[in-house]
């Protein structure tokens, strides 16, 4: 339920919130969601945290992953989503939208927006989905650099510092960047791209961490529950682009559906209808707010029942 109509919602600062989840017991589980409906429907699952993935976001504005948009792109999504579910949330702030003072600006920014915690990683721009080959990296040093003035600016957000060395310089080097970042401030590390169980289960013993996991589709990663994600070591798991994945078959379906036969009705079974639309983002008590507006009459029609 929105923030319009929210009748409790939690007053602790964000980041204290995601660090009371990180030190209770178990793996988050933390799925991707790209704006604020899917937020309302990850939240009705019934999940604790949500995942804004830099992917998804340029994907949804038909753009790649190649650090095209800017800050503010990411602030309109996240307090889009942080005002639908209010649920902690982990943002995809790529590799800090520049330099130092860009990566503290970036900090500042999303704590304003409503961010619970902020992933950085170490590529050089501009950078690549950390999935796809040819990644470049910037130094341990300049990296840890970042962290560390990320983690002064911060008041209460969670910094996440992402390693791509284990594509591009091997794993041991992966590890000893971590143990860097994790000097200089970070609250968490993200491993990511790591390629089989071992590495995933050695990493976790050599650096002493959060660590998060990255359950992306069509990757590097081995597919793993997160319960074996948990098993190996891992506090955080996230699944960050899957839920656009399966909106955009949705909608290519559709517009298929539509080209080939002039109608849409033949695919009512698969369409969220309008009354459990209007349920999920709380369109009567939205209208409760405002006496001018008449009570809405949800009919059989609405909720998806042939007319008498």
């Amino acid at each position: 339920m929105t923030y319009l109509v929210a009748t409790s919602r939690d007053a602790r600062l964000a980041g204290d919130r995601f660090r009371d989840m990180l030190a209770g017991p178990g793996i988050l589980r933390i799925p991707g969601a790209f704006n604020g409906l899917a937020a309302l429907q990850a939240k009705q699952a019934g999940f604790k945290a949500l995942y804004l993935s830099g992917a998804a976001m340029s994907a949804s504005m038909g753009l790649p992953d190649l650090g095209i948009i800017s800050k503010e792109d990411v602030c309109f999504f996240v307090r889009q989503i942080r005002r639908a579910a209010d649920l902690p949330l982990v943002v995809d702030g790529d590799t800090g939208f520049g330099g130092i003072l860009n990566a503290m600006d970036m900090v500042s920014s999303f704590e304003d927006a409503g961010a619970a915690a902020v992933q950085i990683e170490d590529q050089e721009l501009p950078k690549k989905c950390g999935h796809l080959n040819d990644k470049k990296l910037i130094s341990p040093e300049e990296m840890a650099a970042k962290i560390a003035a990320a983690s002064r600016a911060r008041k209460h957000l969670c910094i996440i510092a992402r390693t791509d060395a284990a594509a591009s310089e091997g794993f041991e080097a992966a590890v000893r960047r971590a143990k860097l970042y994790l000097e200089a401030g970070a609250d968490a590390i993200f491993p990511e791209a790591l390629t089989t169980e071992d590495m995933f289960r050695n990493f976790a013993k050599q650096v002493k961490a959060p660590l998060l996991a990255n359950m992306t589709e069509f990757g590097k990663t081995p597919y793993l529950s997160a319960s074996a994600f948990e098993s190996l070591g891992y506090k955080m798991i996230i699944w960050p682009v899957s839920a656009l994945r399966i909106a955009a078959r949705a909608q290519e379906t559709f517009y298929d559906h539509v080209r080939q036969h002039d109608r849409a009705d033949g695919m009512l079974g698969s369409m969220q209808t309008r009354a459990e639309l209007y349920d999920l983002i709380g369109y009567a008590d939205h209208e409760a707010l405002d006496g001018s507006l008449k009570k809405t009459v949800v009919t059989d029609a609405m909720r998806g029942a042939a007319a008498e």
